[in-house]
């Protein structure tokens, strides 16, 4: 039997019910090839046998392959959108009690940003943010709250200097900032998507996606807005077929459900 990438995708989809045709493949590949070349296993076959008996090659992989390049605040001439226009209209539109989701969450950057960004308009106790990750160990990490200096560049001063404490040469984001994100494992290709919500967030990880993959997320996005919700993508992206997958185009990175 020849063990090629198919093979492989296909024992990778029965081990971690990741689906690795979803991503592009040359990209992909690329990143699994460089892993198995680390660690001197010779061919496909060899190395799913060593990821279904060595955890640390296991867990290595899953984070590996988990795009996890994150930062608070990335863009933040998008977050300043976010600040002034953004969430002022879904308060005027919706209340204060806002559902928001945070998808592809990585190390928590992302859901503490809107936390903190929410905190500028609403009370911290009436703060909610669902967010979720395929990934174990990023949510585990996320979690945890320390970060790298460099992660928190971005942030804007006051609340930096608010809710960020110096722990050795990481930060520790505030308890009650964490408090208010509820962290869930979720897989954007295959699990039932969650509904209702009045703002989604998913930044820089469709990019890995195929186009078809792409539009299926979208979509799924969609149903899961409320009629007048915002989609809040990455700087990397764009949605070409807005329209068709049943968005319009408001501001940048912005999409409405109407």
């Amino acid at each position: 039997m020849a063990y090629d990438y198919e093979y492989f995708k296909k024992e990778i989809l029965a081990l971690t019910s990741i689906d690795l045709n979803a991503y592009k493949e040359k990209q992909m590949k690329r990143r699994i090839d460089t892993l198995i070349t680390k660690h001197k296993i010779v061919g496909y076959d060899q190395y799913v046998n060593a990821l279904k008996t060595d955890k640390a090659k296991f867990d290595e992989f899953v984070n590996y392959i988990t795009i996890n390049v994150s930062e608070f605040y990335r863009n933040p001439d998008q977050w300043q959108i976010m600040d002034q226009t953004i969430i002022p209209e879904l308060i005027g539109k919706f209340g204060k009690s806002l559902k928001i989701w945070s998808a592809a969450c990585s190390t928590g950057d992302e859901p503490y940003s809107l936390v903190m960004a929410l905190s500028r308009h609403v009370p911290l106790n009436q703060i909610k943010i669902t967010a979720t990750d395929l990934d174990k160990q990023v949510i585990a990490k996320a979690k945890l709250g320390l970060y790298a200096e460099k992660s928190i560049a971005s942030v804007p001063e006051d609340l930096k200097k608010k809710y960020f404490t110096k722990v050795g040469p990481s930060y520790k984001i505030a308890d009650e900032i964490m408090a208010r994100v509820e962290f869930k494992e979720h897989n954007l290709l295959k699990d039932t998507y969650p509904v209702d919500y009045h703002m989604i967030v998913c930044r820089n990880v469709l990019i890995y996606f195929t186009e078809e993959a792409k539009d299926e997320v979208f979509r799924k996005f969609n149903r899961s807005l409320m009629g007048g919700g915002i989609l809040f993508i990455g700087s990397t992206e764009q949605i070409i077929n807005y329209k068709d997958v049943g968005f319009e185009r408001k501001n940048s990175f912005y999409y409405q459900k109407p």
